[in-house]
């Protein structure tokens, strides 16, 4: 087994596509979909973001980013890198310089299943950045190994090289390059519904009578 593993870089989903989930709520999605969120604790660093993109991922190993320097590389406008931590929750892979890095590279976000660190110059990079929190011990050059562009799993979620990353203030939803567009256009239909329902609500009328709410509560009392 070769200690790095450096698969071909996935086809990027359509400009199309893209555009569509950037005007898709995680949330929205998640009224009716099960599968594809990450662990709600992988946050965002920088508030009042929605980006969307192409997956790159990365796996490496406790305290070594030796492979994710090399990632940075490779990476092409509109990707996002993800990077699997294999559990480690103690050093920080990601900081100021890999921002510069991955924003140089036109990446559009990074997601961490692990902490990062340099919090204030990510903000002054105005990256959008998802990790679990920060952390004051970095990775190393170590050269350990590692793997990129293979099934990886990032908060409890398998990311597949190519899939389609969608991150905002709730969080992150990974969706088949496949199922994008459907689920972007479902959400689309289902926010404009809701602003028609919150318009009905703010002139008078009330939510459980028009969700139907009201009406099985009053049947339910016999």
């Amino acid at each position: 087994m070769p200690k790095y593993v450096v698969g071909p870089m996935a086809p990027q989903i359509s400009a199309e596509v893209i555009a569509l989930l950037q005007q898709t709520e995680t949330a929205t999605v998640g009224h009716w979909r099960h599968w594809g969120f990450v662990d709600r604790r992988v946050q965002p660093v920088l508030k009042r973001r929605r980006v969307a993109g192409t997956a790159v991922t990365v796996q490496i190993t406790g305290p070594d980013s030796t492979l994710l320097h090399h990632a940075l590389g490779l990476l092409r406008p509109g990707d996002v890198l993800v990077v699997d931590r294999l559990g480690d929750d103690r050093h920080a892979c990601w900081g100021g310089g890999v921002t510069v890095a991955a924003k140089a590279a036109g990446a559009v976000a990074g997601v961490v299943d692990g902490p990062c660190t340099d919090e204030e110059e990510v903000e002054a990079s105005d990256f959008p950045l998802w990790c679990r929190g920060m952390a004051p011990i970095t990775t190393r050059g170590y050269d350990l190994g590692g793997r990129i562009n293979v099934p990886v799993a990032i908060g409890g979620v398998v990311v597949t090289p190519g899939d389609a990353v969608l991150c905002d203030d709730s969080g992150v939803l990974v969706l088949p390059p496949e199922e994008a567009e459907a689920e972007a256009r479902e959400a689309i239909a289902r926010q404009e519904r809701g602003l028609r329902t919150q318009a009905r609500v703010a002139a008078g009328e009330k939510l459980g009578d028009i969700s139907g709410a009201t009406a099985k509560v009053l049947a339910g009392l016999g």
